[in-house]
């Protein structure tokens, strides 16, 4: 068994194709685009094995400000960038260009090395070496 997929509803559906583009080495599928629900969507697309990530948004779609993965839903996700240098050069990156790090690297209780990061609208999102 696997996890096949992971989705996201968003609000810049371009923006946040391009952010997992840019800093986690991953591949877009093409547009889907529903016209009759208003209803677009990409596959971000991760390693070898690739996992995807669904970025999917629609116009009657109410985000809660301030509440993505503290309330129903969603908590986080982790990306594996395979090694505790790429989670620190990463984590830098990520800092320089202005995105917030809510937890610096560092291994976790549980034997993890990570940093946590906020995507552009707010997603939580780990990064694990």
């Amino acid at each position: 068994m696997r996890i096949e997929h992971l989705a996201l509803w968003v609000r810049d559906l371009e923006g946040m194709k391009d952010f997992y583009l840019k800093y986690f080495d991953t591949t877009s599928g093409e547009k889907y685009v529903n016209p009759t629900k208003q209803f677009t969507a990409y596959f971000i697309l991760f390693g070898e094995h690739k996992t995807r990530l669904e970025l999917m948004t629609c116009p009657d779609i109410t985000p809660v400000d301030g509440k993505r993965g503290f309330n129903m839903g969603l908590a986080h996700f982790t990306i594996s960038v395979g090694g505790k240098d790429k989670v620190n050069a990463l984590t830098e990156r990520l800092r320089q260009d202005n995105y917030t790090i809510l937890g610096e690297p560092r291994t976790t209780g549980d034997g993890y090395y990570e940093s946590v990061i906020l995507d552009p609208e707010g997603n939580i999102v780990e990064i694990s070496a």
